[in-house]
C-alpha cells in the first residue's frame, strides 16, 4: 500500500510571487501519528484577501509560525476551511468528524487535542502554545448549529473576515467612535470592509452615530455603492472633495501608503483615529511615520476578543459573546445570500495549478469582488 503524501502550497518568505508545491509534512506518508495526536484530512478551504495579509503581515504578527515549513525560507499559508477526522489516537476525536477551523493551504493537519468537548477541540501543539488562541481552536460542524453543508463556501469566505468586521465595529462605538462624525473606510468593495459597514449601517439612527463613508477603486465603485451599508462611497481620488474640517476616524484595510498619507494630510487635526486592518494593497505599503495627525495603530482582532471573553463587568463573557456574534453573523447571512440580489457567489476550484493561479490573481488584486473562492487539493472522488 503506497501513503499518501499529500500536497501543500509553500511561499517564499521575501518574494510573496514565489510559491512552489511540496509534499505535506503532515500526511501519512510524511508522519506516522503519535499517542494523543489526530490528522486531519483537509477537503476545502476559502481564499481571500485576508490569506494575502496574512502572508503580508506573516513575520511581524507570527502567521508564518503556525504551521512552519521544514525550510524556513519558506512559509505555510494559512487558511480558514473545513476537514475531516482521518486517524485519531486522540480521545473524543472520532473518525470521521468534521471540524471547522484554521489550517494550512494543505491537504493534512496533525493536531494535539486538548480541552476536548463535544464542540471542538484546542490544537495544544508545542509551537502554537504563544500563538494567538483564537486560531487555535477547532469546532465540530455537527455541534454548531450555525453550520449548513450547502452554506460551507459562504462560511469559510466569510466568516472569518466578518468575526473581524464585528469585532472593529464593536471596538469603534466601545469608544464612542472617538467622537468623530465620519468614519472613513478605504477598500470598501472589500468582504472585511463591507462586512464592517454592515454592522455599522445596523447602527444607524443611534445618538451620536458618524456617517459612513467608502473609498474604492473606480471599477468597484457600482458594487460598493449597491451594498447600501455606506451613506456614501467615493473613489480614492475623491479624498480631497471631502470636508477637512469635520472629525474622521480612518478605518485602514487597503494598506496603501500613498492613500493613508493623503487621508492623513487632508484632514490633519480633524483626524482623530486612524486604524490599519489589512493589507488588500499589500504592495503598497509603507511606514506609517511622520505622519500628519494620530499615528496609525494595527487593529489586532484577538485582543478584541479577550477583552469581550472577561466575564463582567469587565467583558461580555465568553457565551455572551458568542451570541452577540452569531445574531450579527445571520443577520449579514441572510443579506449577502439573498436570492434576488445575492452579494456573493461561490466558486469551486481543485488542484494544485487552480490554487496557485487563485492566490496569484488574489496577490496582483485580480480577484472580482462578487466572487468567493472554495480551493480544495484532495484527490477527486
Amino acid at each position: 500500500m503506497t501513503l499518501n503524501a499529500g500536497l501543500r502550497l509553500l511561499i517564499d518568505r521575501n518574494d510573496l510571487h514565489r510559491t512552489q508545491m511540496a509534499p505535506d509534512p503532515d500526511s501519512p506518508a510524511q508522519r506516522p501519528l503519535q499517542p494523543g495526536q489526530a490528522r486531519l484530512a483537509i477537503e476545502h478551504f476559502a481564499l481571500t484577501a485576508n490569506n494575502i495579509t496574512y502572508a503580508a503581515f506573516g513575520d511581524a504578527m507570527k502567521y508564518w509560525r503556525f504551521f512552519p515549513a521544514l525550510d524556513a525560507a519558506w512559509g505555510c499559508l494559512p487558511v480558514w476551511g473545513f476537514a475531516v477526522v482521518a486517524e485519531s489516537s486522540a480521545e473524543g476525536v472520532d473518525l470521521g468528524r468534521r471540524y471547522w477551523g484554521y489550517f494550512p493551504a494543505g491537504t493534512h493537519l496533525v493536531v494535539q487535542p486538548a480541552r476536548t468537548t463535544p464542540a471542538g477541540f484546542v490544537d495544544a501543539a508545542a509551537h502554537r502554545q504563544d500563538l494567538a488562541a483564537v486560531y487555535n481552536q477547532y469546532s465540530a460542524c455537527d455541534a454548531d448549529p450555525t453550520w449548513q453543508p450547502h452554506t460551507e463556501g459562504l462560511q469559510a469566505v466569510l466568516r472569518p473576515l466578518f468575526t473581524t468586521s464585528f469585532l472593529i465595529d464593536d471596538f469603534l462605538a466601545d469608544n464612542s467612535f472617538f467622537g468623530a462624525r465620519q468614519l472613513l473606510l478605504s477598500s470598501a468593495s472589500s468582504k472585511t470592509a463591507y462586512g464592517t459597514a454592515f454592522c455599522l449601517a445596523r447602527r444607524r439612527g443611534a445618538p451620536g452615530m458618524p456617517a459612513v463613508i467608502g473609498l474604492t477603486s473606480p471599477g468597484q465603485l457600482d458594487f460598493a455603492r449597491s451594498l447600501a451599508c455606506y451613506d456614501s462611497v467615493h473613489r480614492y481620488d475623491g479624498v480631497a472633495g471631502l470636508n477637512p474640517e469635520l472629525p474622521t476616524v480612518y478605518v485602514d484595510f487597503a494598506g496603501n501608503a500613498a492613500l493613508r498619507r493623503a487621508v492623513h494630510q487632508h484632514f490633519g487635526a480633524a483626524l482623530v483615529y486612524s486604524s490599519s486592518i489589512g493589507a488588500t494593497h499589500w504592495s503598497e505599503l509603507g511606514a506609517t511615520g511622520g505622519l500628519p495627525g494620530p499615528r496609525p495603530v494595527l487593529f489586532f482582532a484577538p485582543a478584541q476578543i479577550r477583552k469581550r471573553s472577561a466575564p463582567p463587568p469587565e467583558g461580555w463573557g465568553r457565551d455572551a459573546l458568542q451570541q452577540r456574534l452569531g445574531a450579527a453573523w445571520a443577520a449579514f447571512m441572510a443579506r449577502v445570500s439573498r436570492a434576488d440580489d445575492p452579494w456573493l457567489h461561490i466558486v469551486e476550484k481543485r488542484g494544485a495549478p487552480a490554487l496557485q493561479a487563485a492566490y496569484g490573481a488574489l496577490l496582483d488584486g485580480r480577484a472580482d469582488a462578487r466572487t468567493g473562492l472554495m480551493l480544495t487539493l484532495r484527490a477527486q472522488d
